[in-house]
């Protein structure tokens, strides 16, 4: 059963001449976003080595197909006033108890479509450059067909119109993740890092199912309507609750302290996956959670501050780590949770930072893939060497990649008028604004993250394209035996075309103030509010810090000599190179209790548990020999035991009777 209904409900029919009726047909396809690239993947994985030729193809083409009609839909709700642009989609009646009855539909709206344009265009840029990438590696097939789950997954929990749903998508995204994390899982330690991030990511999974119990519990249902609806009647201590438990769920597929353990070990995979998970699918997910919950979280100031306090904490965690990494893709990786945190930041203040998180997340989803396969690329010329200290001077060698890289670079730094400049920014104001200590504390933490970012962003930069030659042909070797050269056009040209966004997308998207215009229908009207300080100190301090973060980063790194080994360094660094000691505090406060805990029921069910019934066993085992013992088969020993018998019977008759 398919039904597009308009919500809120409106008094005039929904489908109103052929235009309408033309947008109505397109909305009501929208179910095959997700069963192409699903019906993709399950082709794949069930024909096996039979489409080894030509499965990458048909991953690619689902992929693409998937953006065209993710076009079509943005152009069908274009169509409509902004006030009718969030239409739902039923599908079929998926739950029917005596307490829930759920159908299984989409959600079609400014947000959800934001994000299907972004995970199909990024994603299926991420393809065709994947074609060359995976070109010798007999398992490319297998490749296409989880990135076209993983694409299927995402597209799912951001069209999903109830929460359960939802945590269908949120769960095959986890999925997907430990598939691709994994993939080359002949090498231990890549199997590790899956089994971590999939390790933590469940430990997060336990908010979003007690997010669930309580919101049946509240509302009696766990659709977004129901859930929306019943918002402002419900006590704010039931929504706080709700609202810290879609944080924790958050916080894990965002990489979001405490949970961000897993995001660094996550370069185990082949780097187009590191793009796909950190510019357009997984790590999207948790800002997708907080800004469709809005409704839930308006009401619960608290829980509004803790996402805000989550956000502050991580970006500088993130950004202080990318300082002193050396690995190419473990310094993207800091970057993308740092860049994760100022979204949360974003939507942490509330309706006037919800589009702004919405606006940074999409343009970082161009320059971070853009970086991400940039660094692939590099690794691709450089026989997938990833240590950046045996960089250096690759802008000669790799003059496509070195301006795709560099276009980014200056993206991520916001510089003007690259798009993180219009994004970040925006976030940056936002963050002065309030009362009280917050915009002070946010507004600085704000800025000091984007002085920390140009400089180890910049560090990236330098190390990798500019300074001398430090080349080893191995991990260990020395001397300037590699070979850099250009990728193949199928790599560059994905590369450019984000490049392209990274320099255009903010830009066209605030003429006319139009990406917060059309995000309203979700996120609501929000007056301008004027910050604790003015505008334009704001920019020219962040500009400030910017150029200086970057001159630090040039002095130390392109003008001065780079050490291949990497200094001692301070103590800040020591830490800042082991996680800031992430995985420690994990052991220490979480697994080694837990594996003393479970040692301890084991010693308890062994000793207590298993001694009971083990010696009711050996007892009644030695009340049979001993019982074997009598019949021995003789007459005297017979005839002595009834003696003794009528002995023990007198004896007791005589007692009685005295």
């Amino acid at each position: 059963m398919l039904t597009l209904l308009p919500f809120p409900a409106q008094s005039t029919a929904f489908v109103e001449g052929s235009a309408q009726a033309a947008s109505g047909a397109v909305q009501t396809s929208a179910w095959l976003l997700v069963a192409i690239p699903l019906l993709s993947a399950g082709i794949l994985l069930v024909l096996g080595r039979r489409s080894d030729r030509w499965g990458h193809w048909l991953g690619l083409l689902a992929s693409v197909a998937t953006f065209v009609l993710g076009a079509s839909l943005l152009v069908s709700l274009l169509g409509y006033p902004a006030a009718d642009r969030v239409r739902d989609l039923e599908l079929f009646d998926w739950i029917s108890t005596s307490d829930l009855s759920l159908a299984a539909g989409l959600r079609i709206d400014p947000l959800s479509l934001t994000f299907v344009l972004l995970v199909t265009f990024v994603g299926s840029l991420i393809h065709l450059y994947s074609v060359a990438y995976m070109e010798h590696d007999e398992n490319r097939r297998r490749f296409f067909a989880y990135l076209n789950l993983f694409v299927a997954a995402m597209l799912l929990l951001v069209l999903a119109d109830s929460y359960l749903l939802l945590f269908v998508g949120w769960e095959g995204v986890g999925l997907a993740s430990y598939l691709l994390i994994g993939f080359w899982n002949h090498v231990p330690s890549y199997a590790t890092a899956a089994k971590k991030a999939f390790i933590m990511n469940r430990v997060a999974d336990v908010g979003m199912i007690v997010a669930l119990m309580l919101m049946f519990a509240t509302f009696g249902g766990v659709d977004f309507v129901t859930v929306f609806d019943g918002a402002p009647s419900a006590s704010e201590g039931q929504l706080t609750a709700i609202g810290l438990m879609l944080l924790l769920a958050a916080c894990g597929k965002s990489a979001q302290f405490p949970l961000q353990a897993w995001l660094g070990d996550a370069m185990a995979g082949p780097t187009p996956v590191s793009a796909l998970i950190h510019a357009a699918t997984m790590v999207t997910a948790g800002v997708y959670l907080i800004v469709r919950s809005a409704p839930v979280f308006n009401l619960a100031p608290t829980a509004l501050l803790v996402v805000a306090i989550v956000g502050a904490v991580t970006l500088l965690f993130g950004a202080i780590v990318g300082c002193a990494k050396d690995d190419i893709k473990k310094t993207l990786a800091a970057s993308t949770m740092s860049q994760i945190g100022y979204m949360m930041l974003a939507a942490g203040l509330g309706p006037i930072g919800y589009a702004f998180a919405i606006f940074h997340l999409l343009t970082h989803g161009f320059f971070k893939a853009g970086m991400f396969l940039g660094a692939g690329s590099v690794m691709h010329g450089m026989n997938d060497q990833v240590d950046m200290r045996r960089f250096g001077g690759l802008s000669a060698y790799m003059k496509i990649t070195w301006i795709t890289f560099g276009l980014g670079w200056l993206a991520i730094l916001g510089v003007p008028p690259f798009s993180g400049f219009w994004s970040k920014d925006k976030i940056i104001e936002s963050a002065f604004v309030g009362d009280g200590w917050q915009p002070w504390v946010f507004g600085t933490v704000a800025l000091l993250g984007a002085g920390i970012t140009a400089f180890y962003m910049s560090r990236l930069f330098f190390m990798t394209f500019h300074g001398k030659k430090r080349w080893t042909s191995e991990k260990e070797g020395t001397g300037p035996d590699q070979h850099p050269h250009e990728s193949p056009a199928l790599m560059t040209a994905p590369m450019i075309l984000l490049a392209v966004g990274s320099v255009a997308l903010g830009g066209l998207l605030t003429i006319g103030n139009a990406f917060v215009g059309w995000l309203e229908p979700v996120t609501g009207h929000v007056e301008h509010h004027a910050p604790v300080l003015p505008v334009p100190v704001i920019m020219v301090a962040t500009l400030v810090l910017v150029l200086a973060g970057a001159f630090l980063a040039w002095r130390q790194y392109a003008a001065a000599t780079v050490p291949v080994e990497a200094p001692r360094g301070s103590l800040l660094t020591r830490a800042a190179r082991k996680d800031l000691y992430q995985d420690t505090v994990n052991e220490s406060l979480v697994m080694r209790p837990g594996q003393y805990l479970t040692r301890s029921l084991v010693y308890g069910d062994r000793t207590l548990v298993d001694s009971t019934f083990t010696g009711l066993g050996r007892g009644s085992s030695g009340l049979g020999r001993a019982l074997r013992a009598l019949q021995n088969g003789y007459v005297r020993s017979y005839a002595a035991e009834m003696l003794a018998g009528v002995l023990v019977i007198a004896v007791v008759v005589l007692a009685v009777q005295g």
